[in-house]
Protein backbone atom coordinates (compact mmCIF):
# COMPACT_ATOMS: atom_id res chain seq x y z
CA UNK A 1 0.00 0.00 0.00
CA UNK A 2 1.40 3.15 -0.44
CA UNK A 3 2.13 5.09 2.68
CA UNK A 4 3.45 8.38 3.29
CA UNK A 5 7.01 8.73 3.88
CA UNK A 6 7.21 10.79 7.03
CA UNK A 7 4.09 11.58 9.22
CA UNK A 8 5.97 14.31 10.71
CA UNK A 9 2.60 14.57 12.73
CA UNK A 10 3.78 10.80 14.14
CA UNK A 11 6.21 12.94 15.78
CA UNK A 12 4.06 14.22 18.46
CA UNK A 13 1.06 11.23 17.91
CA UNK A 14 3.06 7.96 16.91
CA UNK A 15 0.57 8.05 14.11
CA UNK A 16 1.30 6.86 10.28
CA UNK A 17 -0.65 7.47 7.10
CA UNK A 18 -1.87 4.69 4.70
CA UNK A 19 -3.97 4.79 1.74
CA UNK A 20 -5.76 2.03 -0.12
CA UNK A 21 -4.08 -0.87 -2.65
CA UNK A 22 -5.02 0.30 -5.98
CA UNK A 23 -6.46 -2.18 -8.08
CA UNK A 24 -3.45 -2.11 -10.70
CA UNK A 25 -1.12 -2.28 -7.45
CA UNK A 26 -3.19 -5.38 -6.14
CA UNK A 27 -3.41 -7.08 -9.27
CA UNK A 28 0.75 -7.28 -9.48
CA UNK A 29 1.93 -10.68 -8.64
CA UNK A 30 5.38 -11.55 -9.26
CA UNK A 31 7.89 -11.79 -6.94
CA UNK A 32 9.78 -8.39 -6.36
CA UNK A 33 13.21 -8.49 -7.28
CA UNK A 34 15.88 -7.72 -4.37
CA UNK A 35 19.40 -6.69 -5.63
CA UNK A 36 22.03 -9.46 -3.81
CA UNK A 37 24.50 -6.85 -2.10
CA UNK A 38 24.78 -5.80 1.19
CA UNK A 39 21.82 -3.42 0.96
CA UNK A 40 19.03 -5.33 -0.55
CA UNK A 41 16.83 -2.68 -2.31
CA UNK A 42 13.88 -4.61 -2.67
CA UNK A 43 11.27 -3.37 -5.25
CA UNK A 44 7.77 -2.34 -3.77
CA UNK A 45 5.08 -3.61 -6.28
CA UNK A 46 2.38 -2.13 -4.18
CA UNK A 47 4.12 1.61 -4.30
CA UNK A 48 4.96 1.90 -7.81
CA UNK A 49 7.73 4.62 -8.80
CA UNK A 50 6.41 8.05 -8.49
CA UNK A 51 9.53 8.63 -11.69
CA UNK A 52 10.30 5.67 -13.34
CA UNK A 53 13.83 4.66 -12.00
CA UNK A 54 15.57 1.36 -11.03
CA UNK A 55 17.24 -0.59 -8.43
CA UNK A 56 20.46 0.98 -7.80
CA UNK A 57 23.80 -0.60 -7.97
CA UNK A 58 24.62 -2.56 -4.61
CA UNK A 59 27.93 -4.08 -5.15
CA UNK A 60 29.52 -6.47 -2.41
CA UNK A 61 31.77 -3.10 -0.46
CA UNK A 62 30.23 -0.45 -0.01
CA UNK A 63 32.24 3.44 -0.45
CA UNK A 64 33.49 5.00 2.45
CA UNK A 65 34.64 8.21 0.97
CA UNK A 66 32.26 11.22 1.60
CA UNK A 67 30.10 12.62 -1.25
CA UNK A 68 29.14 16.16 -2.30
CA UNK A 69 26.06 16.73 -3.46
CA UNK A 70 24.42 19.72 -4.41
CA UNK A 71 20.60 20.94 -4.04
CA UNK A 72 19.87 24.22 -6.10
CA UNK A 73 17.10 25.57 -4.97
CA UNK A 74 14.93 28.76 -5.52
CA UNK A 75 15.97 29.74 -2.60
CA UNK A 76 19.52 29.52 -2.92
CA UNK A 77 22.18 26.39 -3.74
CA UNK A 78 22.24 23.98 -1.02
CA UNK A 79 24.99 21.71 -0.48
CA UNK A 80 25.22 18.32 1.27
CA UNK A 81 28.47 16.46 2.30
CA UNK A 82 26.94 12.61 2.69
CA UNK A 83 28.51 9.98 4.92
CA UNK A 84 28.68 6.41 3.78
CA UNK A 85 30.62 5.24 6.45
CA UNK A 86 27.61 5.78 8.65
CA UNK A 87 24.64 5.13 6.13
CA UNK A 88 26.22 3.29 2.92
CA UNK A 89 23.15 2.17 1.60
CA UNK A 90 21.13 5.12 2.10
CA UNK A 91 24.10 7.66 0.32
CA UNK A 92 24.49 4.82 -2.54
CA UNK A 93 20.73 4.96 -3.60
CA UNK A 94 20.72 8.96 -2.60
CA UNK A 95 23.66 9.28 -5.27
CA UNK A 96 21.68 6.63 -7.53
CA UNK A 97 18.37 8.64 -7.06
CA UNK A 98 20.38 12.24 -7.95
CA UNK A 99 21.74 11.08 -10.87
CA UNK A 100 18.96 9.88 -12.75
CA UNK A 101 17.65 13.06 -12.29
CA UNK A 102 14.57 11.87 -9.60
CA UNK A 103 14.55 14.72 -7.81
CA UNK A 104 15.14 17.37 -10.65
CA UNK A 105 12.17 19.74 -11.16
CA UNK A 106 10.40 18.84 -7.75
CA UNK A 107 9.17 20.63 -4.45
CA UNK A 108 9.64 19.81 -0.86
CA UNK A 109 5.86 19.40 0.54
CA UNK A 110 6.44 19.29 3.94
CA UNK A 111 7.38 22.12 6.13
CA UNK A 112 6.96 21.87 10.27
CA UNK A 113 7.55 23.65 13.62
CA UNK A 114 6.37 21.83 16.38
CA UNK A 115 8.28 22.78 19.39
CA UNK A 116 10.87 19.44 18.77
CA UNK A 117 10.17 18.82 15.34
CA UNK A 118 11.86 21.39 12.92
CA UNK A 119 12.34 20.43 9.58
CA UNK A 120 11.71 20.69 6.18
CA UNK A 121 10.73 17.36 3.78
CA UNK A 122 11.51 16.74 0.13
CA UNK A 123 12.08 14.29 -2.29
CA UNK A 124 8.46 13.28 -3.64
CA UNK A 125 8.37 13.81 -7.53
CA UNK A 126 4.33 13.10 -7.29
CA UNK A 127 4.27 16.07 -4.68
CA UNK A 128 1.74 14.42 -2.88
CA UNK A 129 4.07 13.44 0.08
CA UNK A 130 2.84 9.48 -0.87
CA UNK A 131 5.61 9.10 -3.86
CA UNK A 132 8.68 7.34 -3.73
CA UNK A 133 11.08 5.11 -6.42
CA UNK A 134 9.35 2.12 -6.22
CA UNK A 135 11.89 0.10 -3.79
CA UNK A 136 13.07 0.20 -0.78
CA UNK A 137 15.99 -0.88 1.82
CA UNK A 138 16.96 -1.24 5.00
CA UNK A 139 17.40 1.26 8.09
CA UNK A 140 21.12 2.68 9.03
CA UNK A 141 19.92 4.09 12.22
CA UNK A 142 21.89 6.87 14.14
CA UNK A 143 23.60 5.31 17.56
CA UNK A 144 25.80 8.84 18.35
CA UNK A 145 22.94 11.31 18.78
CA UNK A 146 22.53 13.24 21.89
CA UNK A 147 19.70 12.96 24.22
CA UNK A 148 16.80 15.44 23.95
CA UNK A 149 16.87 17.60 26.68
CA UNK A 150 14.01 17.34 29.25
CA UNK A 151 13.50 13.47 28.21
CA UNK A 152 13.90 11.74 31.81
CA UNK A 153 13.58 9.01 29.29
CA UNK A 154 16.49 9.20 27.54
CA UNK A 155 14.73 7.63 24.30
CA UNK A 156 14.29 10.77 22.33
CA UNK A 157 17.50 11.98 20.60
CA UNK A 158 18.64 15.27 19.28
CA UNK A 159 18.45 15.59 15.50
CA UNK A 160 20.65 18.79 15.17
CA UNK A 161 20.21 21.82 12.94
CA UNK A 162 21.78 20.86 9.40
CA UNK A 163 21.43 16.72 9.88
CA UNK A 164 19.83 15.37 6.57
CA UNK A 165 18.36 11.92 7.53
CA UNK A 166 15.79 9.76 5.46
CA UNK A 167 12.04 9.82 6.01
CA UNK A 168 10.15 6.76 6.51
CA UNK A 169 6.92 4.96 7.25
CA UNK A 170 7.71 2.31 9.68
CA UNK A 171 11.28 -0.12 9.82
CA UNK A 172 13.32 -0.38 6.71
CA UNK A 173 10.65 1.23 4.25
CA UNK A 174 13.46 4.07 3.43
CA UNK A 175 12.93 5.06 -0.40
CA UNK A 176 13.35 8.70 -1.75
CA UNK A 177 11.78 10.89 0.39
CA UNK A 178 14.19 12.86 3.17
CA UNK A 179 14.40 15.89 5.42
CA UNK A 180 16.43 18.65 6.34
CA UNK A 181 16.38 19.82 9.97
CA UNK A 182 16.25 23.19 10.20
CA UNK A 183 16.00 24.02 13.71
CA UNK A 184 16.97 21.06 16.67
CA UNK A 185 14.14 18.39 16.92
CA UNK A 186 13.90 15.67 19.58
CA UNK A 187 12.76 12.14 17.63
CA UNK A 188 13.01 8.61 18.59
CA UNK A 189 15.96 7.94 16.59
CA UNK A 190 13.88 5.96 14.09
CA UNK A 191 15.47 7.61 11.02
CA UNK A 192 19.24 7.01 9.21
CA UNK A 193 20.83 10.26 9.21
CA UNK A 194 23.41 10.20 6.19
CA UNK A 195 25.00 13.35 5.85
CA UNK A 196 24.90 17.11 6.51
CA UNK A 197 23.68 20.65 4.97
CA UNK A 198 26.46 23.25 4.61
CA UNK A 199 26.24 27.16 6.25
CA UNK A 200 24.49 28.35 2.92
CA UNK A 201 21.94 25.52 2.79
CA UNK A 202 20.72 26.30 6.31
CA UNK A 203 20.41 30.00 5.15
CA UNK A 204 17.92 28.83 2.65
CA UNK A 205 16.40 26.93 4.74
CA UNK A 206 15.82 29.63 7.30
CA UNK A 207 14.06 31.85 4.37
CA UNK A 208 11.74 28.55 3.61
CA UNK A 209 11.06 28.51 7.42
CA UNK A 210 10.28 32.58 7.66
CA UNK A 211 7.40 32.49 5.45
CA UNK A 212 5.59 30.53 7.23
CA UNK A 213 3.16 27.11 6.85
CA UNK A 214 0.08 26.71 4.73
CA UNK A 215 -2.63 27.03 7.09
CA UNK A 216 -5.38 23.97 7.06
CA UNK A 217 -8.97 23.59 7.71
CA UNK A 218 -9.26 23.27 11.42
CA UNK A 219 -5.27 23.57 12.21
CA UNK A 220 -3.52 25.19 14.82
CA UNK A 221 -2.85 29.14 14.40
CA UNK A 222 -0.61 29.65 13.47
CA UNK A 223 0.12 26.37 11.14
CA UNK A 224 2.94 23.86 12.29
CA UNK A 225 3.04 21.10 9.97
CA UNK A 226 2.10 21.42 6.27
CA UNK A 227 2.95 22.65 2.56
CA UNK A 228 5.38 25.90 3.09
CA UNK A 229 3.72 29.42 1.91
CA UNK A 230 6.87 29.78 0.08
CA UNK A 231 7.20 26.92 -2.46
CA UNK A 232 10.72 25.03 -1.80
CA UNK A 233 11.00 23.85 -5.30
CA UNK A 234 14.28 21.92 -5.90
CA UNK A 235 15.51 22.90 -9.35
CA UNK A 236 18.16 20.53 -10.02
CA UNK A 237 20.03 17.82 -7.52
CA UNK A 238 23.32 17.15 -8.65
CA UNK A 239 26.59 14.74 -7.50
CA UNK A 240 30.12 16.76 -7.16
Amino acid sequence: MSLIRLALTAAATGSLLALAVTPAAAAENRPPRTTKGPCAYTETPDEPPARKVHLPPDPRRTPTRPVSALLKTNHGDIRLTLDPVKAPCTVQSFVHLVRHRFYDRTSCHRLTAYDRLKVLQCGDPSFTGEGGPGYKYKDELPTDLPPWPGDPTGARKTYGRGLLAMANAGPSTNGSQFFLVIGDSGLLPNYTVFGTVDAGGLEALDRIAAGGIQPTPGGPTPPVDGKPVLPADIRKARIH
